[in-house]
């Protein structure tokens, strides 16, 4: 089976359920397969804690006292002898022959092993244990008769001994005796105790996962059956994620997504319709002064032949400008930058421009106050002043008068093109930078040019990490501007 086709929901629970029974069997390992070794590092530990304090304490009037505490709560049999085996404070022991000579063994084996040693001895049967336990003041003959009147297994007694001076430099061994209690038995109560903790745990481990895996993927099954509809060009989709953040926030990037798919939706088909608008014009006015001139040819005018010119010209500029538009998206971030004179490149367009509309009566001034660089494409910005210049002669009205001011501010250089023409109506303003933008409902035809001049310009700065603007008013003209940065 291909996991990757397999539903969220089932993954979910798989892994929820895979978690679980991991759970489980790091539960069996340590309370099952460890627990012996666990049990006896942790007794060897406490044992080696208890001798330390009896050491530490060992010149004080109350240490019978202290180890007494020590074994009765540690239930374990305390022996303080010197190096050759004798005690030197006798403490739940008999201190026969037997104990004895097993104090000398222990104590040549921690000499030959640095000062210390720990060893398991194993008994056979309940006398054993008993014996120990009368070594102990705490002993109950009672609970020693029902220890011996059991069959036990095999006991495992744990010794420890530990050589160490005394303030007067005498050196002494402490001996520590524990049985270490049958771990076979607790082993079984566990594991039958795990039985019943392991079913239930799967049982509910499985709810659990259930209903979890439900809960993650109701939400995304509905946003996956949103995207389909969205896919299928239903832009009207809305997506409501709840229940988790993530969730949240992929539905709100994903309504954003359909917004601006049908905001695209929407410009294409505008685009469309108002570049056939476009189109149509001149090329009814090209057909028509053409047949005219075809069925009378002895009646062409210069006015008709110029008419075509223009006609011709304004759809060359027109399918230019949407080449360099398709060109600018294709090409966003791509800038062939170099450092060069902008004010130099500003002055000899607006000067060529002023020399081609001179019999037009245009006149263009150039104010600024020196020579300014600039880290730039210099084809792209030079694009962007000849459009704002263009925009500029083609809506100036009645006044040929066009001013062109250079300014520097906060390490920033503005350019701005300023005419005297009918202005613009505050509410078009933040709408003139799109493509084709129409005031009103019906699409209104630039005096000259293709209508997408603007639009390049902006993503031109854009691409410059540029600032752009316009200020106007109806009746007292527009200024359009963009800014640079200035190079460090």
């Amino acid at each position: 089976m291909n996991l990757n086709k397999l539903r969220l929901q089932w993954k979910v629970f798989a892994f929820l359920l895979g978690f679980c029974a991991l759970l489980l069997v790091v539960l069996w390992l340590f309370q099952i397969v460890f627990l012996d070794a666990f049990y006896k590092r942790v007794k060897v530990t406490e044992i080696k804690r208890s001798a330390a304090v009896i050491i530490n304490n060992i010149e004080s009037e109350n240490i019978a006292e202290i180890i007494a505490d020590i074994s009765n709560n540690n239930d374990i049999v305390v022996n303080i002898t010197d190096l050759s085996g004798r005690s030197l404070a006798r403490i739940f022991s008999s201190d026969n022959r037997r104990r004895f000579e097993e104090n000398t063994a222990l104590i040549a084996k921690a000499q030959d092993n640095g000062g210390e040693i720990h060893e398991y001895t194993e008994s056979s049967g309940p006398a054993q244990a008993v014996e120990r336990l009368r070594d102990n003041p705490a002993y109950d003959r009672t609970e020693g008769a029902r220890i011996a009147a059991r069959r036990w297994l095999p006991i495992q007694s744990l010794i420890y001994v530990k050589i160490a001076n005394s303030k007067p430099g005498e050196p002494f061994a402490v001996i520590i005796r524990a049985v270490i209690s049958p771990v076979n038995a607790t082993v079984t109560t566990l594991r039958y105790q795990l039985y019943y903790i392991s079913g239930i745990i799967l049982f509910l481990s499985v709810i659990l996962a259930i209903v979890i895996a439900k809960k993650i993927s109701k939400p995304i099954e509905k946003i996956t059956q949103s995207a389909m509809m969205l896919a299928n060009g239903n832009y009207d989709t809305r997506f409501a994620g709840k229940g988790f953040y993530e969730i949240v926030a992929l539905s709100d990037t994903l309504n954003t997504a359909a917004v601006e798919l049908s905001r695209v939706e929407s410009l294409r088909r505008e685009l469309l319709a108002n570049v056939s608008h476009d189109l149509r014009t001149p090329l009814t006015l090209i057909y028509s002064y053409a047949e005219m001139m075809h069925d009378f040819p002895g009646e062409v005018t210069p006015e008709q032949t110029q008419t075509i010119m223009d006609e011709t010209r304004r759809l060359t500029t027109l399918v230019n400008d949407i080449l360099d538009m398709s060109k600018l998206e294709n090409e966003m971030g791509k800038l062939n930058t170099s450092r060069y004179n902008l004010t130099q490149s500003i002055s000899e367009t607006a000067k060529i421009t002023e020399k081609l509309l001179k019999r037009e009566g245009f006149k263009i001034a150039f104010s600024h106050s020196g020579d300014i660089y600039v880290d730039a494409d210099k084809a792209k910005i030079d694009r962007v002043f000849y459009n704002l210049l263009t925009n500029a002669i083609n809506y100036s009205g009645k006044s040929r008068n066009i001013l062109v001011e250079q300014t520097v501010r906060d390490n920033r250089v503005r350019i701005s093109v300023i005419d005297h023409g009918e202005g613009i109506a505050e509410a078009d303003l933040p709408f003139i930078w799109d493509r084709y933008y129409k005031s009103g409902k019906a699409h209104k035809r630039a005096v000259t040019g293709s209508g997408l001049g603007l639009s390049i310009v902006k993503k031109i700065i854009d691409t410059h990490s540029g600032k752009y603007g316009v200020v106007s008013e109806i009746g007292k003209g527009s200024t359009f501007w963009f800014e640079l940065g200035l190079p460090q």
